[in-house]
């Protein structure tokens, strides 16, 4: 799909980029200074590197972009919450910013698309009707 028709809100393009980029800093900072498996740093660091595929169609914010990327930032969520709730002590606040960033770009990229969506099942309806 082309880059997004100009009714979509921008805003919400910003927060899903935004919030995009925060977890890549904060992926790569919590492996390597924050609080990494191994002092010194680990492997796990390479995990930040999937985030990179979508962040070019995110800041340009291509609908298809965004809509597999709301799928792929799925797994991140759900290692922040067993990394939240496993991490001796009950509780990792590396892990609570990454569930925190996630939810911000799923929902923002959802809502993004969604104006979108809705337009095109209007088309498809009244197309079927002619």
């Amino acid at each position: 799909m082309p880059t997004a028709p100009a009714t979509l809100d921008v805003r919400l393009q910003r927060g899903a980029a935004a919030s995009l980029i925060a977890l890549i800093i904060l992926c790569v900072l919590w492996e390597t200074v924050l609080s990494p498996l191994r002092p010194g740093g680990s492997w796990l660091v390479i995990k930040a590197l999937p985030l990179f595929l979508p962040l070019r169609g995110v800041l340009r914010g291509n609908l298809y972009t965004m809509q597999w990327a709301a799928m792929m930032i799925l797994i991140y969520f759900t290692e922040g919450v067993v990394r939240a709730t496993s991490d001796p002590g009950g509780f990792s606040p590396w892990a609570w910013a990454e569930v925190a960033l996630t939810t911000i770009f799923f929902w923002c990229a959802v809502l993004y698309v969604r104006p979108a969506k809705q337009a095109a099942r209007r088309r498809k309806a009244a197309a079927s009707t002619r």
